[in-house]
């Protein structure tokens, strides 16, 4: 089990990627030998292979074949491939165009396509029904029924790659739990003989349900004998990418690994801030002129639109973006959330929304130092008065700078309810604990592919 941006990544992760290395490789090779009738492997066939193979892959992850939750629709998966084979021979086009030293041979890829198409099916087919019968599945005990605990449950029973499975729950009242999936399979004091008897090799705990109710003494003398227990916050935080902020209390945040920020970072954070919103109002300059000019020509109103946000600190910050709604979208109603299929939206903001376009203005404040690239995103004052009322540890989002995008942004959909905010909230913790360049840039990828999957608010 290895973590890469603090994700869980298991040997059924690497073993598909290498296995579909290996497989586009061959595809190449045998298309190679077959229209150019030439049987020896160089290495030049062998690094041309090897490109197209990264190009590949890469585009089998942006159209997120490698989320093992996609494995399991049939069709959803072929229709992927060839969105990712289709995408793979537009880039390709590209790169030989600028490197035609690399082209491996006329109608090569074309053949390699078909082949990988027909292996890639066959192959993942069978790579789900071998890994789910092979291998050791951790199996877990989870004590407590909360709400967060049953969504753990949830999660993990989703992402069979992760090899977890959960033999059930244990609570102080063995109360029934609001899902069919999992059973309650007795109480607090029942706990060493469900070891025991379910083989169980790790135990969960959610101390807000199990507080001064735990039997210490033989759980003491589980754990010597080799059963692990784990906070259900920290095993939360390992397998979802968020922090269950109902479990939490404030001594979790200063005993917690994490939420460091040291001055070099935040340095190389702002530096990276300034090149990057540079670069994007360079590039985007008129891309920003034509939606200007077609929300100019659509609607009535200013062009872009202010808003008043909270920022780092709590410091209110004026927001530009460019206008997606009617200008008088609030005249009634005051601050409200947008909503799935908001009339307030004009027909040219749907589409901006949908593409991000009318974020664009927001290069001037990641600029100007009131916003990040990568950070929580910033909420209008209203909400955020209403919201730290409500959702516990609200206010610790204002740490650090909001962000253009984030790490709420590319895990969970649009939301526009206190529920949803509590669940952004729980990623965002994830976030600012977890703080490092390299995640900020592994959340722009993430962003990139939002954006080309049409995933849009």
């Amino acid at each position: 089990m290895a973590t890469v941006f603090m994700q869980r990544v298991t040997w059924r992760s690497w073993i598909l990627i290498a296995a579909e290395t290996g497989l586009i490789v061959a595809a190449v090779s045998l298309a190679a030998y077959v229209r150019l009738q030439d049987a020896a492997l160089t290495s030049a066939h062998l690094s041309r292979a090897l490109v197209i193979a990264f190009i590949c892959q890469v585009c089998l992850y942006y159209a997120e074949l490698y989320d093992f939750r996609v494995l399991s629709d049939r069709r959803e998966l072929v229709v992927r491939l060839l969105q990712s084979l289709g995408a793979t021979s537009l880039l390709l086009a590209a790169v030989y165009f600028w490197f035609p030293s690399l082209i491996i041979g006329r109608g090569v890829f074309i053949l390699a396509t078909a082949m990988v198409l027909s292996a890639a099916v066959g192959w993942r087919a069978m790579f789900e029904w071998v890994s789910g019968r092979i291998g050791h599945r951790e199996r877990l005990l989870l004590v407590g029924t909360s709400a967060a605990t049953v969504s753990l449950a949830n999660e993990l029973k989703a992402r069979k790659d992760l090899g977890i499975e959960i033999v059930g729950f244990v609570d102080h009242t063995q109360r029934r739990i609001s899902t069919a999936d999992f059973e309650v399979l007795g109480t607090l004091d029942d706990i060493p003989e469900i070891v025991r008897a379910q083989a169980v090799d790790r135990v969960v705990v959610s101390l807000s349900d199990a507080r001064g109710r735990l039997p210490m003494d033989q759980l003491l003398q589980m754990k010597l004998d080799g059963v692990r227990f784990d906070h259900l916050a920290s095993v939360y935080e390992e397998c979802t990418g968020k922090i269950a902020v109902e479990n939490l209390r404030p001594s979790w945040f200063i005993f917690s690994s994490g939420f460091r920020k040291s001055r070099s970072l935040e340095a190389a954070k702002r530096a990276m801030d300034i090149m990057m919103s540079l670069i994007g109002i360079v590039l985007t300059a008129p891309i920003m002129l034509m939606v200007a000019a077609l929300v100019r020509m659509t609607s009535p109103g200013p062009v872009v639109y202010q808003q008043q946000r909270v920022g780092k600190n709590g410091r209110v910050f004026t927001l530009y973006k460019f206008r997606s709604m009617r200008n008088d979208a609030e005249k009634h109603t005051g601050a409200v959330w947008a909503t799935a299929g908001d009339t307030r939206v004009t027909p040219i903001g749907r589409f901006l929304r949908k593409a991000r376009l009318d974020e664009l203005p927001q290069f001037w404040n990641v600029l100007r130092g009131d916003m990040s690239f990568v950070g929580p995103r910033p909420e209008r004052p209203e909400f955020v008065n209403e919201l730290t009322r409500q959702i516990p540890f609200y206010g610790e989002r204002h740490t650090v700078r909001p962000g253009l995008t984030g790490w709420a942004q590319v895990t969970f959909r649009y939301g526009a309810t206190v529920e949803d905010s509590m669940e952004k909230l729980q990623c965002d913790l994830f976030y600012i604990k977890n703080l490092s360049i390299a995640l900020d840039l592994f959340v722009i990828l993430k962003t990139i592919q939002t954006v080309v999957l049409r995933r849009g608010t």
